[in-house]
Parts: structure tokens; C-alpha cells; sequence
């Protein structure tokens, strides 16, 4: 029992995926405060040559 539990790896590939799952949440998150924060330099750009 012991050596069947040893050899198990099904815990080993959920743990896997929860990290690739992490990682590219944490790329998703980078991007969009990346893109957020351009946007409002852009559109403060142009709302500051229409005044």
C-alpha cells in the first residue's frame, strides 16, 4: 500500500497544472494593467487636444 502510494502521481500533475494555471493568470493580469494603464494615457492624450 505504502509503495502504491509512492509511485502515485496523479497528485504530482494537479499540482502542475494549478501552477501553469497561476502563471498565466499572474501574465494575464500583468497585460491587462500594461494595456489599462496605456489606454488612459491615450485617451487622456486626445482629450487633452480636443480641449
Amino acid at each position: 500500500m505504502f509503495k502504491k502510494f509512492i509511485n502515485d502521481e496523479s497528485g504530482a500533475t494537479a499540482i502542475e497544472y494549478g501552477l501553469i494555471a497561476a502563471l498565466i493568470s499572474v501574465a494575464i493580469i500583468t497585460a491587462a494593467t500594461t494595456l489599462g494603464t496605456k489606454l488612459s494615457s491615450t485617451f487622456s492624450s486626445v482629450s487633452n487636444q480636443l480641449k
